[in-house]
């Protein structure tokens, strides 16, 4: 089937459009962001006070500052509260997430079958069911990746950074002024190199694995003939080079999955032991205390989570992304033929009609109808029991 090519959006518009779904659930996901910063900020300090509580314990004799007047005991105590307050209030982030996720699937559902609906039936007359039913299955299935796990995490790591940063800037600016750069990198700048780099090999995986489904979909409906004239082995053959495609484009995006992973990892590690050169290198010059040095380098280590969260979206957003584009395009879609309504014009007398020779197909897809002659005349009225007879 030849398809009407139509122009890529950009992932910020596919995201951008997706959003303004989420009207109806907004509070929801502000209450599941609240609780996401707060679950990560309890996850951090967490860190913090278990370093400062072994500060204590092997008596190293540095001042900690607003934490040097809180007992070991005291210490470890708070740090088992903020464990389980954690475990809390990532259950309710989890929870409203999911409940907007699976609630947006549903509008979404209810509007691509409306959509349908405008579009038949020119739209459920063409060959490539297959793919039409791998949109509204498993690509509206993706976006659940989408408002479950992309929306609030983006906005929990800009919140949750930004009190860091702060937190961070009240001991030393030039380690703030570091945090920053590695929350961007890390959060920003990666995902956004990694997703140029997947976004095609994405929508072609997406738009082969509906292919594949159509083909199949096809030679199943068409098996008593595929048996009858031996085309099996001819037809097994096409879906195991499909096939053997689409895994090859799934390793490409494995590939980039693992290589954006690295690069991670690899930045994390980088920044972490940067904060901790930059802060010795503050306390010779006694630009820091040394509890600011020690906080300072703990804060930043144990801060990446909700960033790495971001990093890690961007591995499963070329798919998604993908399939968020396939729905919008079918949302968007115009009808071929739009529907007349009554007008000024729908009293006027019929007389008579003729056509001939008519061809019609749907795009350049097979013809329906071909060459086709019709004289229609007004209807004409019998008394009961009458009938009209026909040569």
């Amino acid at each position: 089937m030849n398809r009407v090519k139509t122009n890529r959006r950009s992932a910020i518009k596919i995201m951008l459009s997706l959003i303004g779904l989420v009207k109806p659930v907004t509070h929801i996901m502000l209450v599941a962001i609240f609780f996401g910063v707060i679950g990560f900020l309890c996850a951090i300090f967490l860190t913090i006070l278990t370093s400062t509580a072994l500060i204590k314990v092997f008596g190293y004799g540095i001042s900690l500052g607003v934490f040097e007047k809180y007992s070991i005991g005291t210490l470890l105590a708070i740090a088992i509260g903020l464990a389980v307050l954690r475990g809390i209030f990532h259950y309710i982030e989890q929870y409203c997430n999911h409940f907007i996720a699976f609630k947006l699937l549903a509008i979404i559902r209810n509007r691509v079958f409306f959509a349908l609906r405008k579009l038949s039936p020119a739209k459920l007359e063409v060959k490539d069911k297959g793919n039409l039913i791998s949109i509204i299955t498993t690509d509206i299935e993706l976006l659940e990746v989408f408002y479950a796990h992309t929306i609030s995490p983006i906005a929990i790591a800009i919140l949750t950074s930004t009190v860091m940063a702060i937190f961070i800037g009240q001991y030393s600016i030039y380690a703030a002024i570091l945090a920053v750069v590695a929350y961007f990198v890390v959060g920003v700048l990666i995902p956004i190199l990694n997703s140029k780099k997947g976004s095609s090999i994405g929508m072609d995986f997406r738009e082969n694995f509906g292919e594949l489904n159509s083909y199949v979909l096809e030679s199943l409906r068409g098996l008593d003939e595929i048996i009858q004239y031996g085309e099996g082995e001819n037809r097994k053959g096409k879906i195991n080079d499909r096939t053997v495609n689409l895994n090859d484009k799934q390793k490409k995006l494995s590939k980039i999955e693992g290589k954006q992973r690295a690069v991670t990892s690899i930045s994390i590690l980088f920044f972490s032991f940067g904060m901790l050169m930059l802060t010795v290198y503050l306390k010779i010059n006694n630009l820091i205390s040394a509890d600011g040095m020690i906080i300072s380098t703990v804060a930043m280590m144990g801060s990446f989570a909700p960033v790495v969260a971001l990093s890690s979206l961007s591995n499963n957003l070329h798919q998604t992304l993908a399939s968020g584009e396939r729905v919008l395009n079918l949302l968007e879609e115009k009808p071929v033929i739009e529907e007349v309504c009554e007008n000024e014009n729908s009293n006027i007398e019929f007389k008579n009609m003729k056509i001939e020779s008519i061809d019609f197909s749907y795009n350049e897809c097979e013809k329906i109808i071909e060459n086709l002659s019709l004289i229609a005349q007004p209807q004409r009225h019998h008394a009961p029991g009458q009938c009209e007879r026909h040569a």
